[in-house]
């Protein structure tokens, strides 16, 4: 049966690691999962992986979820473009290969190219990596065909954005693609967080 990787984006990590925990209840295994949220200001503890890890990068085993379920493995590095993160899962695997490859990494934009490897068009990895960038969290599950419409329910019961509608947002000003040269992204004064899905089931 076929695969597939089905990713939504949330303006707030609480959004993002409910959807996490929801999915879990059905019985979506951990290692189907992976979250990727903004750690700007060190805002989310994690257990182990911090300050350094943040700075320097992390192995992908400290980063990938336990028994306790996938948020109680989430660890910190850093992604070109992006700055310090807080991640847990499979694709943080793919992640953190890229991020401690250095040069390579930082060539392929890190998260741009785990999104692609993983299935997810250009297009669409852009605007969640620049969604990340922007403070932004990303859930990512891999499913087969037979489940793949309760995951996206159960995805799209919290506020996750359409990301056409914020690839257009991004656009109109002035931004083209996400840069992984970028420097940390600074909110300006008053802005909003931009279009949310309104497709709820």
């Amino acid at each position: 049966m076929a695969t597939r990787t089905i990713t939504r984006l949330y303006d707030t990590y609480a959004d993002a690691a409910q959807v996490v925990t929801d999915l879990e209840a059905v019985g979506v295994p951990d290692s189907d999962i992976s979250i990727v949220t903004n750690n700007r200001d060190d805002r989310h503890a994690t257990e182990g992986n911090a300050g350094t890890g943040a700075a320097t990068g992390a192995t992908a085993g400290a980063l990938i979820g336990g028994g306790a379920g996938l948020l109680a493995g989430i660890g910190a590095l850093a992604i070109p473009g992006i700055g310090p993160v807080v991640a847990a899962g499979w694709l943080v695997s793919t992640l953190a290969g890229a991020v401690t490859g250095g040069a390579a990494g930082a060539a392929t934009g890190g998260l741009i190219g785990s999104l692609t490897k993983s299935g997810v068009p250009e297009r669409e990895a852009h605007v969640y990596a620049e969604g990340v960038r922007r403070g932004g969290s990303l859930v990512t599950v891999r499913t087969d065909d037979s489940r793949a419409f309760e995951v996206e329910r159960i995805m799209d019961r919290r506020r996750s954005i359409d990301w056409m509608e914020r690839d257009r947002t991004y656009r109109s000003e002035g931004w083209e693609r996400f840069d992984p040269d970028a420097p940390v992204y600074t909110p300006p004064a008053g802005a909003g967080r931009g279009p949310v899905r309104t497709d709820r089931y």
